[in-house]
This record gives structure tokens, sequence and C-alpha cells, in this order.
């Protein structure tokens, strides 16, 4: 389509806009997957947070008109998205994780990590020792989301914030101070455990890179916007995730939990940790993707 040819005429309300913007989606071929699963409800969302309206409640929106100033700026954000292949999150500054709001630009990866809705649902459902967690590290924790999910689900708990880049954790910063939890979480430049002083947990929560070579690689425009470093697991995606296993058990304490993301390596973790009885906790969203271990089964490997 050529631009120039511009709708704003001759779309007048949201249902126009929701209509037209579904259609270059689909003509673009864009990839989704960042807070959104297909054309319509990343159309939704963009529309949505352009006109300053809730993101979670679109049809009573769908007959109201639109001012000419309005529809620039709709115009605008959807050839942005078509043009850029940028995820939308990074064009609002804007992602949504466990029901809260998070400031993101590129320098995170997007959020939407499963432990988000796990934590949302109450950890002490399938982890009853978590419900006594007062002492959290969330490893990797890129734009600080589920540092301070885990803080709003334990007012009691100290959280402490573990992530490499310096740019991830300046947008960590800034979460932190949106939800005025300084007091309460510790954002710390580390190498996973490596800058925390021997620090021990009743919760270890982490969604590390965990993308394969091949995989990475072969990222479509939407995926490979994002810190590459935030997706890099090395050649079969488990580097990072070997790591932590090695280093969990000598930073939990003796009731403690660690609780990881590690996409769908689920056979390849269980073939070379075969002594590991690994907890599975299936979402809405997945399946076999987060597993819980607690510290009474890394015995003899500390």
């Amino acid at each position: 389509m050529d631009v120039s040819e511009q709708p704003d005429q001759h779309l007048i309300t949201v249902r126009d806009w929701l209509r037209y913007a579904v259609s270059r989606f689909n003509m673009a071929q864009l990839v989704y997957g960042h807070g959104t699963a297909d054309a319509r409800d990343e159309a939704a969302f963009l529309i949505l947070h352009t006109l300053r309206l809730p993101v979670d409640a679109l049809d009573p929106w769908l007959d109201a008109r639109l001012l000419m100033s309005e529809r620039a700026a709709l115009r605008a954000i959807i050839e942005k998205r078509i043009s850029t292949r940028k995820p939308a999150p990074y064009l609002t500054n804007e992602a949504w994780a466990g029901g809260h709001a998070f400031y993101v630009d590129e320098r995170v990866i997007v959020p939407r990590s499963y432990i988000a809705e796990l934590i949302a649902q109450g950890l002490d459902g399938s982890l009853p020792e978590a419900a006594d967690a007062r002492r959290i590290l969330d490893l990797c924790t890129g734009s600080g989301c589920l540092a301070i999910l885990a803080a709003l689900a334990y007012p009691d708990a100290e959280v402490d914030a573990a992530e490499l880049s310096p740019g991830a954790l300046d947008v960590a910063e800034h979460n932190v101070a949106a939800y005025e939890l300084e007091e309460r979480v510790r954002l710390v430049r580390s190498d996973l455990f490596d800058g925390l002083e021997g620090g021990r947990y009743d919760l270890i929560i982490s969604n590390p890179p965990y993308v394969g070579a091949q995989s990475l690689a072969a990222f479509p425009p939407e995926y490979a916007a994002e810190p590459a470093m935030a997706h890099a697991g090395g050649e079969d995606g488990l580097d990072i995730v070997r790591r932590i296993l090695a280093e969990a058990p000598r930073h939990l304490t003796p009731d403690g939990t660690l609780l990881m993301e590690i996409g769908t390596g689920r056979a390849m973790l269980e073939a070379e940790f075969a002594d590991l009885p690994f907890l599975w906790l299936d979402t809405e969203e997945s399946e076999g993707e987060v597993f819980a271990l607690r510290a009474a089964d890394f015995a003899g490997r500390t």
C-alpha cells in the first residue's frame, strides 16, 4: 500500500481502524509473541494504547468516532510497526506481565515469562514452602518485572535482582522506582551468582537465556530486535541453565526452592540430569517449560 494514500478520512471509528490494522499486519506477515498472539490482539493493543484507553477493554470503544489527530496517530503507529518490525512494546514503551505494566525499551527483552503467571496465581498452591519466602533472588532480571511481581506477592520479603547488562539494570531501576519498591528490591550487577557475596535465598526465580544457536540465527525481525544476550543459551540453549543448576545449591536455604523457565529443553535437561526430580509447573499457556527443584533435591551436589 502507498502510505501517501492516507486512510484517515475514510476510517472513522475504532472498529474501522481495527479492521484496517489487522489487514495491514496480515499483508506484512508480521510475527507476534511479545504479549499478543495474533494480528487482532496486536492491533487492539496498539490502538488502545495510542488512544490512551484501558488496554484490556476494546469492545466499549469499537463504535467511537475518532478525531483527525487521533486517526493520524493511529496511522503512524500502524505504519511504524510494519516498517520497523519491532515488537509493539518497544513502540509503546509498555509491556504487561502478571497483570502489571512495566516500562521497556530495546535494552531489555520484552517480558513474557510463564513465571509471571505462576506468581500471579500464587506459588504456595504448587510450592507450599514458597509461602514463607523472606529472601528472594531473581536471576537475569532484565526489566525487573519478575523481581517486582515477587515483591508484590511477598510483601514481607527482600528481593535481590541480578543482571549482567548495565542497560537492563537501568530499565529495572526505572521500574522498581515506579512501583516504589526501592527499599525492598536490590538491583545487583552480577554474572549469575558471582556478585551476590554468598547470599542464600528461600526462593530463586530465573528466566535465563535458553535459545539455541540455530534457533537464534533463524529469528524473525521482531525477536532479533531484542538484546541477543537475553536469548543466547549456547549451542543447545542450556549453557546458562547448566550454570544455574551447578551453582544454585550453594545459594539456597535448607528449605529453599529454585524456580526456572527453560523453554522447550525439557527432554534434553531430564536426560542430562536424570538424578534430579524436576517438578514441572504448567500454566494455561505452557506445558513442561517451568520447573521447580527444592534444596534437598540437590543432595550431594553442594
